[in-house]
């Protein structure tokens, strides 16, 4: 246990994910205060919003990557909240700068200094659109099945349930948990690979 460095413990940790981000914990600089003794190890680990949904996976999580490595000495983790500053730089890791602009044309308006992914040239980004002048025909359903497929695929798949009778993508899917606010940027909820949301 003497022999174990606060740097093994990082590296150890380097595959864990964040549940919802899905980048490692130590990467989304998550992972502080590290300390090892003869007592086992103690880390904190800030959360990007108080009272977290995925807090007790990512105890589970760490818990598995740091036991095998101290043999089974208890690992105490303490748990914090991101500061603005962080999630802005959370925020920042996962969706890019936002001060750039795609394309040519000065933006203006509400799209000034945002990123338009599918508008880069280069985007592997393909938005496909479900719609039909007639209820109940099973829109949502090819929606679901299809995004599911997708997901099963590999592919990274998102779905914006904009049904304006009332939407029922998110029961489909089983999403229940609501979608997560990190530095003004919305984290949908996702399952079976899929994040949805609805408006």
């Amino acid at each position: 246990m003497s022999s174990v460095t606060v740097e093994q413990v990082i590296e150890a940790l380097r595959p864990v994910e964040d549940p919802e981000l899905h980048r490692s914990i130590v990467d989304l600089d998550m992972v502080h205060d590290v300390a090892i003794s003869s007592q086992g190890v103690s880390l904190t680990v800030t959360l990007t919003v108080p009272g977290c949904p995925m807090r007790n996976e990512i105890q589970s999580r760490v818990t598995n990557a740091v036991a095998p490595l101290i043999g089974g000495a208890p690992v105490t983790i303490n748990f914090g909240v991101m500061t603005d500053a962080q999630r802005a730089n959370v925020r920042q890791m996962l969706n890019g700068n936002p001060g750039a602009t795609a394309g040519s044309t000065q933006a203006h308006g509400h799209a000034e200094g945002r990123v338009i992914p599918f508008a880069a040239k280069d985007s592997k980004t393909q938005p496909l659109l479900i719609s039909s002048g007639k209820g109940g025909v099973g829109k949502s359903s090819v929606t679901t099945n299809l995004a599911v497929a997708l997901a099963s695929r590999g592919h990274t798949v998102g779905i914006v349930d904009a049904d304006i009778y009332g939407f029922s993508i998110p029961r489909m899917l089983g999403a229940e948990r609501d979608p997560v606010m990190i530095d003004n940027m919305l984290l949908p909820p996702e399952n079976y690979g899929v994040r949805c949301i609805s408006i």
